[in-house]
């Protein structure tokens, strides 16, 4: 038996490789095609495309199209959900850059 060497990554451990299609992805989620167009419609996720145009969707969009999904259930308009998760990712994004600047202003502090 060969020694175990460093393993080879496989692209479906990746949350963004692109393994599902547009039906597998409708399926995963309960809803349609023609939803998960309307969010790209929205811009909220773009899936890449197969060498044929084929939409194929990562994990990590389809997480996002089921945080729209439960927004758009629970009575919310799909244009608006999708502004609503920009929105918090932006959100998301400004709170962890305030808090590295607060812990780089602090580190020059206890420095100075």
């Amino acid at each position: 038996m060969p020694p175990a060497g460093p393993r080879t990554p496989d692209p479906l451990d990746d949350d963004d490789y692109p393994a599902y299609t547009i039906g597998r992805a409708a399926d995963m989620l309960g809803t349609t095609p023609a939803f998960l167009r309307a969010l790209g419609e929205n811009r909220l996720i773009e899936p890449l495309r197969s060498e044929g145009g084929h939409r194929r969707y990562s994990r990590y969009q389809l997480r996002i199209a089921a945080r729209a999904r439960e927004l758009v259930d629970d009575g919310t308009p799909i244009e608006a959900a999708c502004r609503i998760i920009i929105l918090e990712d932006q959100l998301e994004e400004a709170r962890r850059i305030n808090e590295e600047l607060r812990t780089q202003a602090e580190r020059r502090k206890a420095s100075a």
